[in-house]
């Protein structure tokens, strides 16, 4: 009986023991990403990145002490589906989540991370994301309201008559109304806007539209598939004037699919494995996984390494204090080498670093200006 009774007791605290060493050393994160759908180069290349972060992260002694652990979910690039899979993931009680890319989706699914205090990490660029006043939603890549007033001072430089091509979805939208209001006023005027929809395989409608509206150069804001075509479209059609996008337009996945339609096209882009600060980076993903990423892997792979400093910052596994923490604070590469280039964030989780102007020469992306943070002459 004593035997039994004994046994039991070592049971018990064994149990107990594997518990509490569990949940010692986990620190608990969700990637909630398009992998199929419209949206499944984005996501694909952001969860890319994020894992890489994580293998180094846990390589190196993980965080505080505590290792990384993570699940994958597909939101098929459906708003709905991604609101249920955050919910699920609160559910779980995990400590960040990553994603969705697509702006359309973390509009929806944000409201669930805010509900349970949890930090959302996203890649989406809509303007509308960071307005909401939600305190725990945070980007990993600019928001229009920071990239649109360095790309319209360089479409000021190249056009009087610009023609915008965009894709009808939030991410279009707001980058279209963006644009607008800061070309209103200048020596650049906008004489056609053509919409496009998210998935759109035929692009010469749209080419012809702009082309009869006469303008001289023309912007082209859609997803990277689509930004893809329209520059194929545009070759086919004998489009010799500017083509000037935004990060989507000159990514290594458009290179990849415009071919040769892609030279001449120049885009302000965040982040891109071209330039300097960032060719390291470039070539451990592409030893890790066997090809080369766009922004999205970059936005991924520093998002997490974010989320380090802030944690180390606060001292301790407490989500609502490490969302504050990221509040109206900059993070040095010197001191993180993980978040690659110097970044602040403001008050509303937009964050603002230097970025580059990218032209894409002889099928390669090459960086021909670097700018400095908005916040900085």
């Amino acid at each position: 009986m004593l035997k039994t009774k004994n046994f039991r007791n070592i049971a018990t605290v064994l149990l107990l023991s594997s518990f509490g060493l569990s949940f010692a050393q986990d620190i608990k994160i969700a990637n909630i990403v398009e992998l199929s759908g419209p949206g499944a180069t984005s996501g694909t290349q952001f969860k890319d990145g994020i894992e890489l972060a994580i293998k180094e992260i846990n390589a190196s002694g993980g965080i505080l002490g505590k290792k990384i652990t993570y699940t994958t979910e597909d939101t098929q690039s459906n708003p709905g589906v991604a609101k249920g899979l955050t919910q699920k993931a609160t559910d779980n009680d995990v400590f960040a989540i990553f994603g969705p890319v697509f702006t359309g989706s973390i509009m929806v699914s944000m409201a669930e991370s805010k509900r349970a205090e949890t930090p959302n990490f996203t890649g989406g660029e809509g303007a509308a994301v960071t307005q909401q006043g939600n305190p725990y939603v945070f980007r990993t890549s600019f928001g229009q309201s920071v990239a649109f007033p360095k790309i319209a001072k360089y479409i000021n430089t190249k056009s009087k008559n610009l023609a915008i091509i965009y894709v009808n979805n939030d991410f279009g939208k707001g980058g279209l109304d963006t644009i607008k209001k800061l070309l209103d006023g200048t020596a650049t005027k906008v004489v056609a806007e053509v919409s496009t929809d998210s998935g759109q395989i035929d692009f010469s409608s749209a080419v012809i539209k702009l082309k009869q509206s006469n303008a001289d150069a023309v912007f082209v804001y859609t997803n990277e598939e689509e930004s893809a075509r329209a520059l194929k479209e545009l070759k086919k059609q004998g489009w010799t004037k500017p083509m000037i996008g935004e990060t989507t337009l000159t990514g290594q996945k458009v290179i990849e699919l415009a071919g040769d339609s892609a030279n001449g096209a120049v885009a302000h882009v965040g982040l891109t494995i071209d330039a300097p600060e960032l060719k390291a980076f470039g070539a451990k993903f592409r030893s890790e996984y066997k090809s080369d990423t766009d922004h999205n892997g970059v936005k991924g792979y520093t998002g997490v390494y974010i989320l380090k400093a802030a944690i180390e910052k606060v001292g301790k596994l407490d989500r609502k204090a490490v969302a504050s923490a990221l509040h109206n604070t900059c993070f040095s590469a010197k001191q993180n080498p993980g978040i690659l280039l110097d970044v602040c964030f403001d008050d509303k989780g937009d964050l603002d670093r230097e970025s580059f102007m990218v032209e894409v020469k002889k099928g390669k992306g090459e960086v021909i200006a670097t700018l400095p943070p908005l916040g900085k002459k």
